[in-house]
């Protein structure tokens, strides 16, 4: 067993005991300490990011994954706000779900109260450390961070600083903890040690997510790989179907909720594609379409049943003309990894069969698949977003790092 794994892991689910009770107000004083902290040290940051980055650039890393490690005086204010926003929220814990009364007297009622101690393994994106941070302390949680190795600078002047605020308010050591070994072999440990930690989220690539569910023994939240497709109907408004084409896949490329796949409409292929491919080309996108594509397009690069598989990651997009609704549901179905699926269309019927019969954490009718975030949907920050059924599902905020117990009130009550 790593020794510094076991140390913090015990430190971590100590800490939780007292965070479960802790109050609002303490745990809010400690999120605005954190906040103010990240800004006055901005330029600390910054400099653990470059090294970072310098360190990545020579492994080759790509553009679009390079700039979810990238860290900017823009982007750490925008950390620090959500750590701000977070404290604003609702506290979770304590909250009653229901309460009934049995005939022999007994009250019972669902509280909600914290999971425990969180473990977060993620890879190249150090505001995780901050939205992981914030969202299990505000419910009541202790969280045990491994990043990867390519963003362990950052990750460790990031949690450094709001982990010393955190302290210096009041709070117990080990609420916010992160190991310096980011060896394979720690995350093999990390999966097992059910005596400490109460639940496992995963949030990276494939080959993590994959690991973690099959390997680990201690609970785990599956975040998911993002596969996401918008279709752009035979009664779609063309212009806002181009609009949120680009956004979906420009926006950002390298993140789960960027579309990787185009579907269109047989009835408006001839007239859509050739100027949102266009536009996709000029803002540096490779195209890869199907046959049907290609006879419309003729400078497409021809996709194979990989690409529609893919998750890119990168200014890549696969493209495909389809008969009808019901074919695009289909390849949807088959290629989808139940994230994010976007329909554009005017038809009020078309965009009910898609809500409906789209098995996935969020489904959008006339809007870019980006909006699927934590942020974005008004919960301060995101622990990443669920693919799976079971607990949670979508973007996952406060509630979703809560479960409930039941409370009974008696008043001398004894089973016969």
């Amino acid at each position: 067993m790593h020794q510094e794994l076991l140390t913090k892991a015990r430190m971590a689910k100590e800490a939780s005991r007292s965070l479960a009770y802790i109050s609002t107000g303490a745990k809010n004083k400690a999120l605005l300490a954190m906040a103010d902290s990240l800004e006055k040290k901005s330029a600390e940051i910054l400099q653990a990011n470059a090294r970072d980055m310098e360190a990545a650039a020579e492994k080759g890393i790509t553009g679009a994954l390079l700039d979810r490690l990238r860290l900017t005086e823009a982007r750490v204010a925008e950390m620090a706000n959500g750590l701000r926003e977070v404290a604003r929220l609702p506290d979770p814990v304590g909250e009653m779900l229901s309460m009934w009364r049995r005939p022999n007297g007994l009250e019972i009622g669902q509280m909600r109260v914290p999971l425990g101690v969180v473990g977060i393994i993620y890879e190249a994106r150090p505001n995780v450390t901050v939205d992981a941070a914030a969202l299990c302390l505000k419910a009541g949680n202790a969280v045990l961070l491994r990043g990867g190795s390519e963003a362990i600078n950052s990750n460790l002047a990031i949690a450094g600083i709001i982990s010393k605020a955190a302290q210096d308010s009041g709070l117990p050591e080990g609420t916010i903890t992160i190991l310096e070994d980011t060896s394979r072999s720690v995350v093999n440990e990390m999966m097992k040690l059910n005596d400490y930690i109460d639940v496992l989220i995963p949030r990276g690539g494939a080959g993590l997510i994959k690991a973690v569910v099959e390997n680990a023994t201690v609970p785990v939240i599956e975040t998911g790989v993002g596969n996401c497709h918008v279709y752009v109907d035979q009664y779609a408004d063309l212009d806002k179907a181009r609009a949120v084409v680009v956004n979906a896949k420009c926006q950002r490329p390298g993140v789960c909720n960027a579309a990787e796949t185009l579907l269109v409409h047989k009835n408006v292929a001839a007239q859509f594609l050739p100027g949102v491919l266009e536009e996709l080309r000029s803002r540096g996108v490779e195209v890869r379409g199907c046959s049907e594509t290609a006879k419309i397009v003729q400078w497409v690069k021809n996709a194979g049943e990989e690409d529609f598989a893919a998750e890119f990651l990168d200014l890549i997009i696969a493209v495909r003309v389809v008969n009808d609704l019901k074919e695009a549901l289909e390849h949807i179905y088959r290629y989808g990894t139940k994230h994010s699926e976007s329909i554009i269309t005017e038809n009020y019927t078309a965009a009910r069969q898609f809500l409906q019969r789209v098995d996935a954490a969020a489904v959008y009718v006339n809007a870019s698949t980006r909006f699927t975030d934590g942020h974005q949907f008004g919960f301060g920050a995101e622990i990443g977003i669920s693919t799976q059924k079971l607990h949670a599902r979508g973007p996952m905020g406060l509630k979703e790092l809560t479960t409930i117990k039941y409370v009974v009130y008696g008043d001398g009550q004894v089973r016969e």
